[in-house]
C-alpha cells in the first residue's frame, strides 16, 4: 500500500466519545466570538489566521449543510455554537490535545467541538468542511442513531473540496493486491491512536469511495431520503433496503459497489 500514501493524505480521526476539550486551563487559551463559531486559539496563533478560519467556518457550514441536502436546519447560534480550538502546531494537537499522530483534525460531535492545528496539509479545503461534516451530520441524524463508522467518515470526506478523488484508484489497487477489506468486514474496523498507517489509509480510502458511489452512482436524493431514515432512527440496513430496494444487507451495498470499481 505504500505507494499509494501520497494520494490519500489528509487523514483525519472521528472521536464520537465526550470528553475533556478544553484539555489545558482556559487561561492558556485566546478567545474570539463570531455567530456560528467561538474559537480559541493559542497565543502565538496569527490573529489573521484566526480571522480567515473564522470566515471560512461561517461560509463552510452553510455549504456542509446544503450539501447534505438539510432543509430544516436550526440556527447555531448561542448554545449551539461551534466550538473550535487551534493548536500552535501539530506536537501541541498530538500532545496536549491528546490526538492520534496521524490526525489533522478532530470533531467532537456532540459536544459540537473541534480541533485543529494550523499547519495541517489542507487546513481550509479539507480539514476545516471534514470536520464540520462530522458536527452537521451527526447533528442532523441524532446520536440515537446506529451507523458505522465507515459512513460517518465517507459523509465527512464528501464535504472536502476535493472528495478524495483518488479514492477510487487506491481501493482498485487494494482490490488487485488482495488487501481489500470487503464492506462487511469494514463495519467492524476501529480506528485508534496506533493504527498502522495502512489501515488508516485503506480505512479512509474505502469509506471515502463508498459513500461517494451512493451519491454520485445511485442519486443524490436518494442519499438524502437515506439520511431521513436514519435521523427517523430506523436501523441502517433496514433503511438501506427501504431505499436502496435492492440493498437487502450491507454486504449487498458493498457487492455492487466492488462491480461498481471492477468496471
Amino acid at each position: 500500500m505504500s505507494k499509494y500514501i501520497p494520494i490519500l493524505v489528509f487523514l483525519i480521526f472521528l472521536c464520537t466519545a465526550c470528553a475533556s476539550f478544553a484539555d489545558d486551563n482556559q487561561k492558556d487559551w485566546q478567545q474570539v466570538n463570531g455567530h456560528d463559531f467561538i474559537i480559541y486559539y493559542r497565543a502565538n496563533v496569527p490573529d489573521d489566521f484566526v480571522q480567515m478560519t473564522m470566515n471560512t467556518a461561517e461560509d463552510e457550514l452553510k455549504r456542509v449543510i446544503d450539501n447534505l441536502g438539510i432543509t430544516n436546519n436550526p440556527s447555531w447560534t448561542g448554545a449551539r455554537q461551534i466550538k473550535v480550538y487551534i493548536y500552535s502546531d501539530r506536537d501541541d494537537f498530538v500532545k496536549n490535545g491528546g490526538q492520534a499522530i496521524w490526525a489533522h483534525g478532530v470533531a467532537f460531535a456532540r459536544a459540537k467541538t473541534i480541533k485543529l492545528y494550523p499547519d495541517a496539509v489542507g487546513f481550509f479545503d479539507t480539514v476545516l468542511p471534514h470536520e464540520l461534516g462530522h458536527i452537521i451530520f451527526r447533528d442532523h441524524i441524532g446520536f440515537t442513531a446506529d451507523v458505522p463508522l465507515w459512513f460517518e467518515e465517507g459523509v465527512a470526506i464528501y464535504q472536502e473540496k476535493a472528495k478524495r478523488l483518488g479514492s477510487d484508484q487506491i481501493v482498485k489497487g487494494a482490490i488487485e493486491n488482495d488487501q481489500f477489506i470487503p464492506l462487511s468486514q469494514l463495519t467492524g474496523v476501529r480506528l485508534y491512536k496506533n493504527s498502522k498507517d495502512q489501515v488508516v489509509d485503506l480505512f479512509y480510502a474505502e469509506s471515502a469511495s463508498v459513500v461517494y458511489y451512493l451519491i454520485t452512482q445511485l442519486g443524490a436524493q436518494e442519499f438524502y431520503m437515506f439520511c431521513d431514515e436514519l435521523e427517523k432512527n430506523t436501523p441502517f440496513e433496514e433503511a438501506l433496503h427501504k431505499v436502496y430496494l435492492n440493498f437487502k444487507t450491507v454486504d449487498d451495498l458493498g457487492k455492487a459497489w466492488e462491480d461498481y470499481l471492477k468496471d
